[in-house]
């Protein structure tokens, strides 16, 4: 047996053979978890919140050490 016919059927092997750690068990699409999502938006909202209030304080510095207001 070749070199490469060892290595491809040993990669079909380990395929096949494995599974996922991450992954128990299908998502289920038509009942999703409605907890994750409320924390996945909900913490996005708060970090574009951070960002706009972060924003608007150094322009309002920017502003203040140029003269400008």
């Amino acid at each position: 047996m070749t070199f490469t016919r060892l290595l491809s059927r040993a990669a079909l092997v380990s395929k096949v053979g494995s599974r996922s750690i991450f992954q128990s068990s299908k998502v289920d699409m038509a009942n999703p978890n409605w907890i994750r999502v409320g924390l996945a938006f909900g913490s996005a909202a708060f970090f574009w919140g951070l960002l706009f209030k972060q924003n608007s304080a150094d322009l309002h510095e920017y502003r203040v050490r140029n003269g400008l207001e």
